[in-house]
């Protein structure tokens, strides 16, 4: 197995999920399409995984407070593109970028293992939500916001689109999302897809809390969620 430096990944690995202003938003060639292509090893993803569980733990699940993003489930498409942005510098994130250069975690095969791994991961049975449940005026102000706006690439239910580096959105947590949003209305991603920019650059703050509620609170499909006995999706049918 390839050696691993004890060193754990910094804080925000891979930092997720909303596409994130860019002149490389979809550039062809380089790390991220070399990794595409590698058959992964998901038995070295798990051991290079260890070194994330620090700050994601061990399921990837991220932590409520919105500090770090559930990864368990996400498209390995979409965690290869910000994981390579971030080591070529296209996506900003000075705390971690350290422990995703090569030398602390491998070549485009780590990468190509890692998050294939991650990808199979069972997602938390109770993400962070917002604060308004179904039924509430906000709720449905923010339903009709993310129809409106957002279905067309993150799909209907938040699936996401993976040959598009859409992420899935549906069980991350709300304050994370929350603030990611921000940083993209207001061009703080410098990997952002320009086509969402525009999107929501006219949403007020109140707009975004409300469409992020509801995104928070989609249900996602029982076969991808962790098992649990003592719990129940108050949001599903």
């Amino acid at each position: 197995m390839r050696k691993l430096l004890p060193a754990a990944l910094a804080s925000t690995l891979f930092a997720l999920l909303l596409p994130t202003p860019s002149h490389a938003w979809l550039d062809a060639g380089g790390e991220r399409e070399e990794a595409l292509h590698l058959k992964p090893d998901l038995e070295n993803g798990q051991e290079v995984f260890e070194v994330c569980s620090g700050c994601h733990l061990p399921e990837g699940w991220g932590t409520k407070d919105g500090t770090f993003p559930q990864l368990a489930g996400q498209h390995a498409s979409v965690l290869i593109k910000q994981l390579a942005d971030i080591r070529e510098g296209n996506r900003d994130n000075p705390t971690m970028y350290p422990f995703a250069l090569p030398r602390a975690i491998g070549d485009a095969q780590a990468l190509a293992d890692v998050v294939a791994y991650i990808q199979k991961l069972p997602m938390n049975p109770d993400n962070g939500k917002g604060e308004w449940a179904p039924g509430t005026p906000q709720y449905k102000k923010g339903e009709e916001l993310f129809k409106a706006n957002c279905v067309k690439c993150h799909g209907e239910h938040g699936e996401g689109m993976p040959d598009k580096f859409y992420p899935k959105i549906q069980g991350q947590h709300y304050k994370y999302m929350l603030r990611q949003f921000g940083w993209i209305r207001d061009g703080k991603r410098r990997n952002a897809n320009p086509d969402m920019v525009k999107q929501i650059a006219s949403f007020s703050d109140d707009d975004e809390k409300m469409v992020i509620n509801y995104v928070s609170r989609i249900p996602v499909p029982k076969e991808k969620l962790a098992p649990s006995t003592d719990w129940k999706n108050p949001d599903f049918d």
